[in-house]
């Protein structure tokens, strides 16, 4: 209690994990660009299949954890791994690890980003007057739409869809599942690419990772950002709070 206490009482304690996560990304950037690349795949397939093929649960494991750690730091090759995911496991289950490991990753920013700023920032919103105070608040009636539609668009960035959830006071089970549920298209399709990496690798070509931008993809995403998009448009008609 005492140490949850002083934490509170101290705002550099409570950015701590959040300031960490920024100097990962930092060092990761620069250091890990080259590691973290589908030239490093390329080059270590062979090695990657035989270790799997001996080592399947470890490797399972490891690739979750390495994903996490990707994620929850904001390294790159976020795309890269989930190529991997498919590369090493197929499209199934190699989705489901994907999924997995971007949520843990996910739930890590957005707790150290809560813990950190969140509160303070969430309790000044709500505290605030005018234009600020009505879009918190249309938020705040929409949440699950809202958080289900930054998941679902793909010009919002993995990592600010993250953030801006823990600056507004999201719940964490709201949190978890939308990101779990919402990340389900973008991760299908990366992950289907992966598993397709092999006769990419024979004919020594690199995947067309703007696939999720061809009309048959692209498509149905709109068309579930739409449905996503739909209840705030009827609240927003209605002049009525809730679902």
């Amino acid at each position: 209690m005492t140490d949850m206490t002083e934490a509170s009482a101290n705002p550099v304690l409570k950015r701590l994990p959040i300031i960490v996560i920024g100097i990962a990304a930092i060092l990761g950037a620069y250091f890990l660009r080259d590691y973290l690349s589908f030239e490093a795949l390329a080059a270590n397939r062979e090695g990657l299949i035989a270790f799997r093929d001996a080592n399947y649960f470890l490797t399972v494991l490891g690739f979750t954890m390495t994903y996490v750690v990707i994620v929850a730091f904001s390294l790159p090759g976020a795309t890269i791994a989930t190529l991997t995911g498919g590369f090493l496991f197929a499209t199934f289950p190699g989705a489901l690890f994907n999924m997995t490991g971007a949520t843990i990753g996910a739930t890590a920013i957005f707790l150290a980003a809560r813990w950190g700023f969140g509160e303070s920032l969430g309790r000044k919103l709500e505290n605030s007057e005018g234009t600020v105070k009505k879009i918190k608040d249309g938020i705040d009636e929409n949440q699950w739409s809202m958080l289900f539609l930054i998941r679902l668009v793909p010009a919002v960035p993995f990592f600010l869809a993250n953030l801006i959830p823990s600056f507004l006071e999201v719940p964490l089970h709201r949190f978890v599942i939308s990101t779990f549920l919402g990340i389900i298209p973008g991760a299908v399709v990366y992950t289907s690419v992966g598993a397709g990496l092999g006769e990419v690798f024979a004919r020594g070509e690199t995947p067309n990772l703007g696939i999720i931008f061809e009309p048959q993809i692209i498509l149905p995403i709109i068309g579930l950002c739409v449905l996503a998009a739909l209840p705030i448009a009827i609240n927003a008609l209605r002049g009525k709070k809730g679902l």
